[in-house]
């Protein structure tokens, strides 16, 4: 690439555990010969996503190459942390082809777009693509689809709800952003759940933009990369909620680190995982647990009752402190309950 070409930078966007740090893993084994970087920007202290990828490292994608920006938002932070993090990217002994932002499943990919028109950078990189992952079994449920009649019902039954919950606006601003949109887990919808998503989704782009369905992170990278969209270019054609606004907030969410002790039951973990969903409206949960007896480090992570967990790698000589970061609406996280559920 000449010193003087733009470098295509492509956001991944999607709501908590839509599967973007799986999609980030298949390009990264499948990048086409490009030299790969990513930024992975997590909501809270404690970083799982980058960890996760910097375990996959390949010579298309060196570890050097992976960046974490945790415990804020990079479309809030633009001077202290993207643009220095990005002339890093640019100053390595051997420039990337292509970069990838990993978006906190909570931001707003906007915002994100205007921080490429700062001086310092605007010359150098450009959007490729706004990449808008959704979970298609839950948009089939209707956990973050727009429903206006229900909407109207709420508010004339409570004065205080004159607008669409948090979450939603979320959802509705990820998809009116997007270049494409992947469909991800839709295995688990089965045809009749992606029928019913595809739906909700074309409800919300204010455009007509690619709808593709896919299973495990897996998808051609020639289909999401080279889009030469130019998005920061294009802001008009992405209506966002905040329009207008010259900031935003993140006061409606709030993310805890819960330190584990070593657990001997891994089944009493996930059910208890699943009673948070359930009962404290938890969203998400992702972070390593100890298992007693066990070498390997117990990777989890779960979206609101739908829990995964596998072995992912050995502890070796990092001590075996595991913990978890829980994710949900301000007004749900209630510390003791969390704590004692867990058995923390």
């Amino acid at each position: 690439m000449s010193d003087l070409a733009k470098i295509p930078v492509t956001v991944i966007t999607g709501f908590l555990g839509s599967g973007k740090t799986t999609l980030i893993r298949h390009l990264m084994t499948n990048a086409g010969g490009r030299r790969l970087a990513v930024l992975v920007n997590e909501f809270g202290t404690v970083g799982v996503d980058g960890d996760i990828l910097k375990s996959c490292a390949i010579e298309d994608c060196p570890a050097e190459n992976i960046v974490e920006l945790a415990n804020g938002c990079i479309c809030c932070t633009v001077a202290d942390d993207f643009i220095p993090t990005i002339e890093a990217l640019m100053a390595l002994p051997t420039r990337p082809d292509h970069i990838l932002i990993e978006t906190s499943g909570l931001a707003l990919p906007k915002p994100l777009l205007k921080a490429f028109d700062w001086p310092a950078i605007r010359s150098k990189i450009t959007v490729d693509g706004v990449i808008a992952l959704a979970d298609a079994e839950a948009v089939a449920a209707g956990t973050f689809a727009a429903d206006v009649a229900a909407v109207d019902a709420q508010r004339l039954a409570d004065d205080s709800l004159d607008h669409e919950t948090p979450l939603s606006e979320v959802f509705e601003d990820q998809i009116s952003c997007a270049d494409i949109i992947l469909m991800s887990k839709a295995d688990l919808a089965g045809p009749e759940g992606l029928a019913k998503a595809r739906k909700v989704i074309e409800a919300e782009s204010p455009r007509e933009i690619p709808i593709l369905e896919m299973t495990e992170g897996v998808i051609d990278p020639k289909v999401v990369l080279g889009l030469n969209a130019a998005a920061e270019d294009d802001l008009a054609a992405r209506p966002s909620h905040h329009d207008g606004h010259d900031d935003h907030e993140h006061d409606d969410f709030e993310t805890v680190v819960i330190p584990m002790p070593e657990v001997s039951d891994v089944e009493a973990l996930v059910a208890a995982i699943e009673r948070l969903a359930r009962e404290q409206n938890i969203l998400r949960v992702k972070g390593y647990v100890a298992v007693e007896g066990r070498p390997m480090r117990l990777l989890v992570q779960a979206v609101g009752a739908r829990v995964r967990q596998q072995f992912d790698r050995p502890w070796g000589s990092d001590p075996r402190a595991g913990h978890l970061v829980v994710i949900a609406e301000h007004d749900d996280i209630n510390l003791a309950v969390i704590r004692d559920v867990l058995g923390a």
